[in-house]
């Protein structure tokens, strides 16, 4: 386990400036299932993908566009950044493409997954996730769960996740690497980080056991981590409220989860909500 197999920093483009600030094929990340990709749009830009043998999903991050996959265009984004509100998403299976024209500037993370599954592309529009809270104290946290097992899709699963500065976030810390199921399913997951301050920062611990081998990263604004298997919370830094986007995929369509036994303890000593939650 090694800082530069889990950890990818996104290009640092001046505001406003469009271009891609993460390009992360799977083949580079050394990994089976996934790759993920963000980009910048200015006004007026276009971006055209094309699904052939993968399906993918798309989160407006922030920006209002202009998106056509084969139904006439639909302007989509409300947010201007993900600490202002739920997104719009765009689920594309294999054998489809998308087009997608900035109105203002947008960002947009893409993310794709080898697919052969015969399904139909689909709009989530904030009307349609589901928000709730998680943890009590300082574990407290805002879920967002964008494309959850029940929505019609072969591989991928996608949730935000909002944390407040000082909070632990996956937590108690749990794992799915091993295919057991229904008690654990083997996932792999991108992490990717958005952060509402400067200088702001989160730390995130990844490990397999006891006496494994294990890893602690310094993630800033921009920056994903590859969660290949093992344990792996989250702490954001005091004063520094976080975002990060999950993308999961593997051996099965399940959220199905080993909570670490040396911390299940805390969750009996939880009693209130942080009263900072919700935060979108």
């Amino acid at each position: 386990m090694s800082e530069s197999d889990s950890l990818v920093h996104s290009e640092n483009l001046p505001i406003g400036r469009a271009g891609e600030l993460l390009h992360l094929p799977r083949e580079k990340a050394k990994w089976e299932w996934m790759s993920f990709f963000v980009r910048r749009l200015a006004p007026d830009d276009v971006y055209r993908a094309e699904t052939k043998g993968e399906e993918a999903a798309f989160v407006l991050l922030g920006g209002t566009c202009l998106a056509d996959w084969g139904q006439g265009a639909q302007r989509i984004g409300k947010r201007n950044n993900v600490f202002d509100g739920y997104p719009y998403a765009v689920y594309l299976p294999t054998g489809n493409a998308v087009s997608f024209t900035a109105e203002t500037v947008c960002e947009i993370a893409e993310c794709r997954v080898p697919s052969t599954a015969q399904l139909k592309p689909r709009l989530i529009t904030p009307e349609d996730v589901v928000s709730s809270l998680r943890g009590g104290g300082n574990a407290s946290r805002q879920i967002v769960d964008v494309m959850t097992p029940a929505f019609p899709a072969d591989k991928l699963i996608v949730v935000e996740v909002y944390t407040p500065g000082g909070n632990w976030s996956s937590y108690p810390p749990h794992k799915h690497d091993v295919h057991n199921p229904p008690a654990e399913v083997d996932l792999d997951e991108i992490y990717y980080y958005r952060m509402n301050k400067e200088n702001a920062f989160a730390f995130q611990h990844l490990y397999s056991g006891q006496d494994a081998a294990e890893l602690t990263v310094k993630t800033r604004d921009g920056d994903a981590v590859l969660v290949r298997s093992g344990y792996h919370p989250v702490v954001a830094g005091p004063g520094y409220d976080i975002y990060y986007l999950n993308f999961l995929a593997g051996s099965s369509r399940v959220m199905a989860v080993t909570e670490d036994p040396q911390h299940v303890w805390l969750k009996a000593t939880w009693k209130e909500t942080d009263s900072r939650l919700p935060m979108v």
